[in-house]
C-alpha cells in the first residue's frame, strides 16, 4: 500500500473518535469537539470519555471498543501515561489512524522517551499510523476537518487553497494559520506533526506529493528525523511539486533553542543549506518570505531562465525592482531590438522602451496591455514583473485587471505583480487575486516571488524536466 493510501484515513476520515472529549470550559477536548461541529464535519463523530453520558448532544462512549461502527481516525487528548492503554484499544477496534495531541513524551527526557517508544511499538504491531505525539493537529478546509485545539475566537483559519503547510512546531503553526487567514492565502492542509514518532516529515512529503489538492508543499522545521530518508523522498517529490522550507536553528543560539524545544538536533545549518540546493528545495528566511514564494509557485509556471523584464508606470519603483533583481542573482533582461522597435510604436515619445519599460504615470490599461504582451513575447525574457501605481486617474482599474489577466493566462511565462500603496492598492490587488494572479505590496516582494519561480525552474532543469 502506498503512503498516500495509508494516510487517507488521517486526512479524509469518514468517522472520528475524540478520545478525551469534554464540554468543560477551557479543555482541549471541548475545543476539538466544538471545532469539528463548527466546521460541519460531514462524517460521524464519536466522543470518548470514561465518564460516559453525552457531549454536545452526542452520545459519549467510555471506550472506542463500545462504538458499533468503524473508526477511521482517533484523536487522543488524554494524559501521556494513559495513551498506551487507549492506543491498544484502538488497535483492537481496528482504528486506521491516530493523532496524539498529548505532550509528555520524548520532549521531556528519558522517561518520556521510554513511554514514546512503548507507544510506537503498539502502533507498529497494530498497524496503525500515528501523528504526533506533542502536536497541534490537522486542519483541512476542503474535507472539513478541524482538529486544531485552539478555539475559534483565538485562532483564525484560512479557506481552501493549493498550499500544504507542515510544521514541526505547533505554536508556530498556529501563528501561520492566523497569518494565512489574514493575508487571504488558501491552504490544502495544515499538519503539526510534533515529535514525529511514526509519521515524519518525509512520510508527509510522500503523501502530499500525491495529494491532488496540493500544488506547493511548505514546511517549518528545526531538524529532520532521518536525514537520509528525507533526501531520498525529496528527490522523488521535487520533480512533481515545489518544496519550500523555513528552517530555524540557523545560528548556534538557534540550534540550542531547537534542541530544547522539540528535541531536534538542528545540525550545521550549512549542511542543510547545501542539501536543499542540491535537491532543488527552495529555502525561505522568514514567515513573509515563505508565503511570498509559496503564493507565486501555487499560481504561476516555473521560469525557464533568470532574465526578467519590468513593466511600470512609476520610474522609482522600476529602479527598486531592478536593484532587487540583481541583488537576488537574476538578470534585468536585455530586450531584443524587435521588441524595442514595437514598444516605440505603441508608447508615447517620452516613455522608455528599454528595461525597465517605463510607460509613464499617465498610462492607461491599453498601454499596460501592449507593454506586458510585448515583454512576454520577447525571446530574451523569462519572466515579467508588472508594477502598478494605481492612484493615477488615467487607470481604469477593472479594465486593467481584465486585460492583464487575459494576457497573463494566455502565456507560459510567469508574471508577478506589485501594487504599492494603501486602500486603493489593496482593492486592486484583491481583484487580481480573484483571478489567481500573485500580487504583492512592494517591488521587492514581487522580485522574491519571481526568484522562487526561477529557482524551481532551475530544479526542474536539474531533473531533466524543463
Amino acid at each position: 500500500m502506498s503512503v498516500y493510501d495509508e494516510l487517507k484515513p488521517l486526512f479524509s476520515p469518514k468517522t472520528i473518535a475524540v478520545i478525551g472529549a469534554s464540554e468543560k470550559e477551557g479543555s482541549l477536548g471541548r475545543a476539538i469537539m466544538n471545532n469539528l461541529l463548527s466546521i460541519k464535519f460531514p462524517g460521524k463523530i464519536y466522543p470518548i470519555n470514561v465518564k460516559g453520558d453525552t457531549c454536545f448532544g452526542l452520545k459519549m462512549y467510555r471506550s472506542v471498543l463500545d462504538v458499533d461502527g468503524k473508526i477511521d481516525l482517533a484523536i487522543i487528548i488524554i494524559p501521556a501515561r494513559a495513551v498506551p492503554t487507549v492506543l491498544e484499544e484502538c488497535v483492537k477496534k481496528g482504528v486506521k489512524s491516530a493523532i496524539i495531541i498529548s505532550a509528555g513524551f520524548s520532549e521531556t527526557g528519558e522517561e518520556g522517551k521510554k513511554l514514546e517508544e512503548k507507544v510506537l511499538s503498539i502502533a507498529r504491531e497494530g498497524n496503525i499510523r500515528v501523528l504526533g505525539p506533542n502536536c497541534l493537529g490537522i486542519y483541512n478546509p476542503r474535507s472539513k476537518i478541524d482538529l486544531i485545539f485552539n478555539p475559534p475566537d483565538r485562532q483564525q483559519k484560512p479557506g481552501p487553497g493549493k498550499i500544504a503547510f507542515l510544521s514541526q512546531s505547533g505554536a508556530f503553526g498556529a501563528a501561520i494559520l492566523d497569518f494565512m487567514a489574514e493575508e487571504n492565502i488558501g491552504i490544502s492542509s495544515f499538519v503539526s506533526y510534533g515529535n514525529a514518532m511514526d509519521i515524519t516529515e518525509s512520510t508527509l512529503l510522500e503523501y502530499f506529493a500525491e495529494d491532488p489538492e496540493t500544488s506547493v508543499i511548505t514546511m517549518y522545521i528545526e531538524g529532520v528525523k532521518d536525514g537520509r530518508a528525507f533526501v531520498e523522498v525529496a528527490k522523488r517529490v521535487v520533480p512533481k511539486k515545489p518544496i519550500i522550507v523555513l528552517k530555524a536553528g540557523r545560528t548556534e543560539a538557534g540550534a540550542r533553542a531547537a534542541k530544547s524545544h522539540t528535541g531536534s538536533l538542528a545540525g550545521a545549518d550549512a549542511v542543510y543549506d547545501a542539501a536543499f540546493r542540491q535537491l532543488g528545495i527552495i529555502r525561505a528566511i522568514s514567515m513573509d518570505d515563505l508565503f511570498i514564494k509559496a503564493k507565486a509557485l501555487s499560481l504561476q509556471p516555473p521560469a525557464k531562465g533568470d532574465r526578467i523584464a519590468i513593466v511600470t508606470n512609476g520610474g522609482g519603483v522600476g529602479v527598486m525592482a531592478s536593484d532587487a533583481i540583481e541583488l537576488e542573482g537574476m538578470k534585468v533582461a536585455e530586450l531584443s531590438s524587435e521588441t524595442i522597435k514595437k514598444l516605440k510604436e505603441v508608447l508615447p515619445p517620452h516613455a522608455s522602451p528599454y528595461n525597465p519599460i517605463d510607460i509613464l504615470g499617465d498610462a492607461d490599461y491599453i498601454r499596460y496591455s501592449n507593454a506586458t504582451k510585448l515583454a512576454l513575447s520577447d525571446p530574451n525574457v523569462d519572466g515579467v514583473i508588472v508594477l502598478i501605481i494605481p492612484q493615477s486617474p488615467a487607470l481604469e482599474h477593472q479594465k486593467l485587471v481584465e486585460s492583464l489577466v487575459d494576457i497573463i493566462k494566455s502565456q507560459e511565462k510567469p508574471v508577478t505583480i506589485a501594487i504599492p500603496g494603501g486602500d486603493i492598492s489593496k482593492r486592486v490587488s484583491e481583484e487580481f487575486e480573484k483571478h489567481e494572479i500573485p500580487t504583492y505590496k512592494t517591488p521587492e516582494d514581487a522580485v522574491m516571488a519571481m526568484k522562487a519561480l526561477v529557482l524551481y525552474g532551475y530544479a526542474l532543469k536539474k531533473y531533466g524536466l524543463l
